[in-house]
């Protein structure tokens, strides 16, 4: 009994030395989380002064040293090393050489070329000559207007398709787009030329009597625009624009940028002929079918393409043939225009054919040794960079 009376007293004391360390709280630490800043002049701060441990000194301004440092007499850096700047503009310009018969000239060495924007001679960078697969989109005018089933118009509209696809090889790719009142991808680009032809399939019947070739244009060209490599755009059409909502000005501008070179294929010219020898063909008609070669004349020469307007069926393979020889072979040049300015600016560029020596326009002559005509097919200018980009 005795012992039961000495446990409960030794559970009584302690239970009350418990109580009254919990009444006291948490106690203070010596160390604390916040470096305290010493006062001017090297005085403690008044805890330290009261005996707590002494604070980190505060961080001055000094720089962490970086064990990447230069060593002392080192140059920024050593010699050899490849400088990359992202501020360089390099314009690039495919050119191509054509004789009177519209075949490639080859050889022309890189001291024979010159390259002036607005009339400033550039300095030609990069140099380069070859065939190489081309990638183009085949537009195609469809509309009620002139393509009625089984007229005239549509029949040489098929004819000159299906004979262009006839003539692309087994690495090009090309694509089928058909307009009217608005532009439909028929097929997309592809190496097999069984979708282009599967893709032809639908044009039998016309439904909108509308032919928006400025909207056309641009659309193609814009999806065109970062595909790099040999490309263009054959577009065969009457030239006519009806409906677009884009005007012929901004049209231009439009392709100048995208920089996609447009080849034309004019239709009904002889059957305009005919109908204007019997007096079918009025004064406001002629001038619109005049104004439709013109736009495609404009388009085509301000983007480095060329425009052809056949009369005869027995032209078109002669007409293909050009196209083909003037995108799968051609000179490449580049040069960083002298005027450094990023104002966005359209600037005008012209390709020469020079002698180095004389300065002047260099002369061809064929196989016999006589001179010989010839033509420099390349875009006509370029938009210059803005500050944003």
């Amino acid at each position: 009994m005795r012992n039961v009376y000495r446990l409960i007293a030794v559970v009584a004391l302690a239970a009350g030395a418990w109580f009254a360390v919990a009444q006291q709280g948490p106690t203070k630490r010596d160390s604390e989380t916040v470096a305290r800043p010493r006062k001017k002049g090297g005085s403690p701060a008044p805890a330290e002064a009261a005996g707590d441990k002494p604070a980190e000194a505060a961080p001055t301004g000094d720089k962490i040293p970086s064990k990447f440092g230069k060593k002392p007499g080192e140059t920024a850096l050593p010699e050899g090393v490849p400088i990359f700047r992202s501020d360089v503009n390099t314009v690039n310009v495919d050119v191509s050489v054509l004789d009177n018969k519209g075949r490639f000239i080859p050889n022309i060495p890189r001291g024979n070329f010159r390259v002036l924007e607005d009339g400033v001679p550039q300095q030609v960078t990069n140099f380069g000559m070859g065939e190489a697969p081309m990638t183009v989109c085949l537009v195609i005018e469809f509309s009620n207007l002139f393509q009625y089933y089984w007229g005239e118009t549509w029949y040489q509209t098929l004819t000159a398709a299906y004979g262009f696809l006839e003539t692309l090889k087994k690495e090009d790719y090309v694509a089928v787009v058909a307009y009217d009142l608005r532009s439909e991808i028929l097929s997309d680009f592809s190496t097999d030329k069984r979708a282009a032809y599967e893709a032809m399939q639908r044009l039998r019947i016309a439904a909108y009597s509308e032919a928006n070739l400025f909207d056309a244009l641009v659309d193609t060209a814009d999806r065109m625009s970062e595909i790099e490599g040999r490309k263009a755009i054959v577009v065969i059409s009457s030239g006519m624009d009806t409906f677009s909502k884009l005007t012929f000005d901004k049209t231009r501008r439009s392709l100048q940028t995208a920089g996609v070179p447009i080849y034309a294929l004019g239709l009904m010219q002889a059957l305009r002929e005919w109908y204007d020898a019997r007096g079918a063909m009025g004064p406001i008609q002629r001038l619109d079918f005049l104004q439709a070669d013109n736009q495609l004349r404009t388009f085509t020469k301000e983007t480095g393409g060329q425009a052809f307007f056949p009369r005869f069926y027995g032209e078109f393979p002669g007409i293909f043939g050009a196209i083909s020889e003037a995108l799968r072979n051609q000179y490449s040049l580049a040069f960083q225009p002298s005027n450094t300015v990023r104002d966005g600016k359209f600037r005008k560029l012209k390709v020469e054919l020079v002698n180095p020596a004389t300065g002047q326009p260099l002369r061809i002559v064929d196989e016999k040794g006589k001179p010989m005509k010839y033509q420099i097919v390349a875009k006509a200018g370029y938009n210059a960079p803005r500050e944003v980009e």
